[in-house]
């Protein structure tokens, strides 16, 4: 399973490669059964009605598994086969994902009774976000273009996929590494989502001009008709001028939900390196980003926004050699978060 985890995600592996061995399987599995849902809802070459199915079948599949019950694995060849060939839209990494399917919910199996209801209710709720994902853009098209409606939509979205993973990490560290550390879980719990959410918003922002010419808009419509646009409109780089102002109160929001997986970062036990260290990456890669966000059009399809591999192996060096020295650790965020205020 862990050269299956390098190829289909290499800056996920680069996370869980650092985190403590009591908790690196249990959150390992639950990224790779999540990237084949993942894989399973965006296989365009497959009807959206049969991806549906398949999301179905593979959530019975893993709440089966996770009570204990045995139950034949979910046939899955047809969307395997669409992931390579001439027509393939994948890789051979998201292919052996989906025709080892299998193989993943029997590793469930070897987990506790309350490991395996952690990943299945995560897996639960992550399922649920990529049905909505389904439902709104199953018949988007770069000449039809859907967008999320409301504010509320984007939201339940930011937390079906990304939210809800913040919670799951959590209880599961809590439980395994640090379950008699004194800390408010009532504190806790909610930035570890705005946590989740924040790294999703990242993305919905860096994604934007490639999702818009796959049909898919997650600004929302409501949104967008508060500054008199629609959102084929924003397929034109030089809408730019009346999208900008929403565009960074957006930049804003993900920055806002980033500072609070900062603070989530610190409350976590200091002796917990691994931990602390797993969180920071991914939080100084993600303002990092914003900061470039910032200065682009981000309804520009030629540049594509991407903090480089030289600029995450520093993220790396740097957070190691000033991880020792509380003022200097907490610099590290300030830096890059004075980029984008």
């Amino acid at each position: 399973m862990a050269l299956l985890l390098e190829q289909v995600s290499r800056s996920f592996y680069l996370t869980l490669r650092i985190l403590p061995a009591p908790v690196r399987p249990q959150i390992g599995l639950a990224y790779l059964l999540a990237r084949a849902t993942d894989t399973i809802a965006d296989t365009h070459l497959v009807p959206v009605k049969r991806r549906q199915a398949a999301l179905r079948e593979m959530r019975a599949a893993i709440v089966n598994t996770a009570a204990g019950r045995t139950a034949a694995p979910p046939d899955f060849g047809e969307l395997a086969a669409a992931q390579t060939g001439p027509a393939g839209q994948g890789s051979p990494g998201e292919r052996a994902l989906l025709e080892r399917a299998g193989a993943a919910l029997e590793a469930l199996r070897a987990f506790s009774r309350e490991d395996r209801q952690l990943i299945c209710e995560v897996l639960h709720t992550i399922t649920c976000g990529q049905e909505m994902d389904l439902a709104h853009f199953g018949s988007a098209a770069r000449d039809r273009i859907c967008a999320l409606e409301t504010e509320e939509d984007l939201e339940q979205y930011t937390y079906c996929v990304a939210g809800c993973v913040g919670e799951f990490w959590t209880r599961m560290c809590r439980r395994h590494l640090f379950p008699d550390a004194p800390l408010d879980d009532a504190g806790l719990l909610p930035d570890a989502v705005r946590f989740g959410k924040g790294l999703q918003l990242v993305n919905i922002l860096r994604d934007l001009p490639r999702d818009l010419r796959l049909g898919r808009c997650y600004i929302p419509s409501a949104k967008l008709a508060a500054v008199d646009l629609a959102p084929d409109q924003l397929l034109d780089p030089s809408a730019i001028s009346r999208f900008r102002p929403l565009y960074e109160d957006y930049l804003r929001r993900a920055r806002e939900h980033l500072t609070a997986g900062w603070r989530y970062t610190n409350v976590i036990p200091r002796p917990q390196v691994r931990v602390r260290l797993a969180c920071a990456w991914p939080i100084l890669i993600g303002v990092q980003t914003l900061a470039r966000l910032g200065e682009c059009n981000p309804l520009d399809n030629a540049t594509r926004t991407k903090v480089s591999r030289a600029g995450i192996r520093q993220v790396v060096f740097s957070s190691l050699v000033r991880y020792p020295f509380a003022r200097a650790w907490n610099r590290l965020f300030e830096k890059h978060r004075r980029h984008i205020c």
